[in-house]
């Protein structure tokens, strides 16, 4: 018996649907193929760079830190237990004048930089003509390298031909201050150049949160009597409460690791010393003493570490609730 058309045209459509299906599941497995692989590539690239630029020698400073060693010969390497925290804390002159300019730092960056960054995002999110140059301006800073920053300022406070000195006609006189040379006062002199870049940092995170805080609550509180400051602080401000938490860390980490401006100036000596650098004259140079610097570097971190655990530890609880 034969078969009819009608019949060849059904099993060669069935044979077509069958070998489709076929198809589309073979070029499935190898885009999930492919998929997996880029996958792999595009995870394993930074945790690799993180693991050998971060992690390694996170774990080689603290390993470091418990012995004694010239940075030369490993064979020269021997234990000290904690004998390296013991002379940081107890016989190391700078260890506490650089622990209370970190302080002075964070409080610095904390009542200074940081509000001074919000009274701009709230200046600039005004309908202002000209707002995305001046928002261009302040965030140039942010842009360029605390070294670079460090030499910007270095010029500008120059002793001889300083643009300072020359605003207070004292430049090329005896009474020209030494901006940078004097212990009294280059701290100040120092905090003032990281907070040009602190500001305009702080100011792009609360613009993009002005941004994002409905209009609604605004009007709703106009309508209801509030002036703008009371809008403002009781309104707008809590409602940015992620980004401030957010710029919270970002200040205290800022102040723990500030290093490239005073070093710059004068390698971080003569009242500009900071822990950062002190791990760096421990661990770099003549005299390098690698675990000491090594147990200042492991002291930073567990400082850097609580307000991140903190901050982690609260992001986490409120996903969770």
């Amino acid at each position: 018996m034969t078969a009819t058309p009608r019949g060849d045209v059904v099993a060669s459509a069935g044979a077509r649907e069958r070998s489709g299906r076929f198809g589309r599941r073979r070029r499935s497995a190898l885009l999930t193929r492919r998929d997996k692989i880029v996958l792999a590539v595009m995870v394993g690239i930074p945790t690799l760079i993180q693991l050998v630029f971060i992690w390694i020698p996170t774990l080689l400073s603290v390993g470091l830190s418990f012995v004694r060693w010239n940075g030369i010969a490993f064979s020269d390497i021997r234990p000290a237990g904690l004998s390296n925290y013991t002379y940081v804390f107890k016989d190391y002159p700078p260890f506490w004048p650089a622990l209370e300019h970190n302080v002075l730092w964070l409080v610095f960056l904390g009542v200074i930089a940081t509000p001074l960054g919000l009274l701009l995002a709230v200046l600039l999110d005004q309908p202002l003509r000209g707002s995305r140059i001046y928002q261009s301006i302040f965030f140039v800073p942010v842009m360029l390298s605390l070294a670079l920053i460090g030499i910007i300022w270095q010029l500008f406070y120059s002793q001889n031909a300083g643009l300072l000195n020359f605003l207070l006609g004292t430049a090329g006189t005896p009474r020209a201050v030494d901006w940078l040379g004097d212990s009294n006062v280059n701290i100040w002199a120092a905090l003032v150049a990281a907070t040009w870049r602190h500001a305009g940092y702080v100011m792009v995170l609360y613009l993009a949160g002005l941004k994002g805080v409905d209009p609604s609550l605004r009007e709703a509180a106009s309508i209801d009597g509030a002036n703008a400051r009371q809008v403002f602080f009781r309104i707008v401000f809590p409602v940015m409460r992620p980004i401030n938490i957010v710029i919270i860390v970002i200040t205290l980490i800022e102040s723990l690791r500030a290093f490239d401006v005073v070093y710059v100036i004068n390698r971080g000596t003569n009242g500009l010393e900071l822990i950062s650098a002190l791990v760096i004259q421990n661990l770099v140079g003549e005299g390098q003493v690698i675990g000491v610097g090594s147990a200042l570097a492991v002291i930073l971190l567990v400082i850097s570490l609580v307000p991140i655990i903190i901050y982690l530890s609260r992001t986490f609880k409120k996903d969770a609730a």
